[in-house]
């Protein structure tokens, strides 16, 4: 299986993505983009500042890529990235691909991807508003408020 896990402070190219699991076994390939959007819960977002620790975070990519492969053995490839650093509005954050020799596998596997990445990926996001900014986990949950 072709792979590509990566946390990166650099801007995230999907095509890069794609290219890294390109199989001739495969005809599907599907592709979820996550980007910056100007808002949360009413307020105005100026940009989104992420950290992580990155052997931890990739080690994490390299799990939920395993549990892809062990779940829909057809999978030919998965690349997972994830941006650190300041990103701003319409910018993506976060990309993942994967590979198959068919449509369904490719996008049940990819939508499992982005769920299994939010709800365990070790990755912090401030959001910054013009009155302040909020620490926000993965998940959701606020856990630290600057004013």
């Amino acid at each position: 299986m072709h792979t590509l896990y990566q946390i990166t402070d650099t801007p995230l190219d999907p095509e890069r993505l794609r290219a890294a699991i390109a199989d001739p076994r495969s005809g599907a390939v599907a592709t979820f983009i996550g980007v910056a959007r100007n808002s949360f819960g009413g307020k105005e977002v100026l940009h989104l500042e992420y950290e992580a620790y990155a052997p931890m975070a990739e080690l994490q990519l390299r799990e939920i890529g395993t549990e892809i492969a062990k779940r829909w053995p057809a999978v030919t490839g998965v690349a997972i990235a994830h941006r650190v650093g300041r990103v701003e509005i319409g910018e993506a954050s976060v990309a993942l691909a994967v590979s198959a020799p068919h449509r369904g596998e490719a996008l049940a596997a990819c939508a499992h991807g982005i769920e299994r990445l939010k709800a365990t990926l070790p990755v912090w996001k401030k959001e910054v508003f013009a009155d302040g900014s909020v620490w926000r986990e993965n998940a959701g949950e606020d856990f630290r408020q600057r004013g």
